[in-house]
């Protein structure tokens, strides 16, 4: 049975008439899960991964390493054991990654590892997502791979091994580039440096995410400076390996709490999460007195969900820092601008990479009906929500693009007692 709101065009949001309470427990990191997956499938042995996350994502990495020879088992909604003989096989078809960023940028640099040719693809979306800088990359040590003009699909001619040295990449446009990289670097056929070719790198937590990852399965990774690494080749042991929350899927829940001046409870903490993305529980909790000014660089998965919780804040926000949003599952910079100015003209504006929200306390309590186009994006989906807490009216079509991170979320809306029209 498909999760609720899954398998239907459209769902309403009835705004709440007093405090969400309740406790909810997020799903497991997309991001952390998808790390130990790759880790525990270059590992020799069995490796027991829990507190995981099952989504489209996380489903769609499974499905590319048991392609290459990867036995993965899933004993329960949470659990994944990986059994593997320690390396990758060359898989009888294309990997297809569907828009799964995370998946797509670390199995471009993982297939080097396999003895023979690789095609890594994605969906109609992923074609539209930059690849060019790894692929850069990985030419540049001497390993044959080639893009479709810097985007997928990309082929990789594999030889066994990841070589060694100096790789450099621009880390601009997505840390995912670099961590796919220093990942993949425990192969080397002797120690392998990472280093940024310039200062800039998007959500720098996600490398220390990545690290953290490689160390626990058993990486010797040495931070050089603020812009390189050394990667020794080490390869990986298998082990047991818990997944924490996703801080991500929190910050609905943050939001959902102090929009409505409710008590929602976790069951985690929120200073015991490692992800970047937990930094936004201390900038949602000044609501209705957000900062003039959020810089998004290092929470970037957050900002659709502060910039619909800044409409109904007491003053005008701006947000910077976040042209990266632009290269997500869609331009989300466009998407929150057009989506919040569909609710109201002029909520939601671009100004050069800036996104500027004309915040108004008094958007509260009225009826102004809205289909919300998502843009097969579930940032898109989940954060737009939000806003028919209390506002009559919101309609969120597609709804069952949140099953890409976070299939539950209807059913989190609801145990709090938010109504849903299907």
């Amino acid at each position: 049975m498909a999760a609720f709101g899954l398998d239907k065009s459209e769902l309403t949001i009835m705004p709440v008439d007093g405090p969400l309470s309740g406790r909810v427990t997020p799903p497991g990191s997309k991001s952390i899960t998808n790390r130990a997956l790759l880790l525990a499938a270059l590992a020799k042995g069995t490796s027991h991964l829990t507190g995981a996350l099952k989504s489209v994502d996380t489903k769609l990495m499974a499905e590319a390493l048991r392609a290459m020879g990867v036995t993965i088992d899933e004993p329960d909604d949470t659990s994944f054991i990986v059994t593997s003989t320690g390396r990758l096989e060359a898989p009888a078809a294309p990997l297809s990654l569907g828009n799964a960023g995370t998946a797509m940028r670390f199995l471009t640099a993982a297939v080097t590892l396999v003895q023979g040719t690789v095609v890594v693809d994605g969906d109609a979306h992923m074609r539209k997502r930059p690849i060019g800088p790894l692929v850069e990359a990985l030419r540049s040590i001497g390993i044959a791979a080639s893009d479709a003009s810097g985007y997928p699909p990309v082929i990789v001619h594999g030889n066994g091994a990841f070589g060694s040295g100096r790789v450099e990449i621009d880390g601009g446009l997505s840390s995912q580039y670099v961590s796919a990289l220093l990942m993949a670097a425990a192969f080397g056929n002797g120690p392998i440096e990472v280093a940024l070719t310039g200062s800039e790198i998007g959500a720098r937590g996600y490398v220390d995410l990545t690290i953290a990852a490689m160390r626990a399965f058993g990486a010797s990774v040495e931070q050089l400076d603020a812009a390189s690494w050394r990667v020794q080749p080490t390869g990986y042991t298998a082990t047991d390996y818990v997944i924490e929350p996703d801080a991500s899927a929190a910050t609905y829940l943050w939001a959902a709490e102090v929009l409505t001046g409710g008590k929602i409870d976790l069951g985690v903490a929120s200073d015991a999460f490692t992800q970047p993305d937990a930094k936004a529980r201390e900038v949602i909790a000044q609501f209705p007195h957000l900062p003039a000014v959020i810089d998004g660089s290092q929470m970037q998965d957050a900002i659709p969900t502060i910039a619909v919780l800044a409409a109904f804040n007491e003053t005008p926000v701006r947000f910077v820092g976040i042209a990266n949003l632009r290269v997500k599952e869609c331009d989300r910079v466009a998407a929150v601008a057009t989506e919040l100015s569909r609710i109201r003209p002029g909520l939601g504006t671009e100004e050069g990479d800036d996104l500027i929200v004309a915040s108004d306390p008094k958007l509260a309590g009225q009826v102004l009906s809205t289909r919300i186009e998502t843009y097969s994006d579930h940032r898109i989906a989940m954060s737009l929500a939000l806003a028919g807490l209390k506002i009559g009216g919101i309609t969120i079509l597609d709804p069952g693009c949140v099953a890409k991170t976070y299939p539950t979320y209807w059913e989190a809306l609801k145990s709090l007692g938010v109504q849903l029209v299907e």
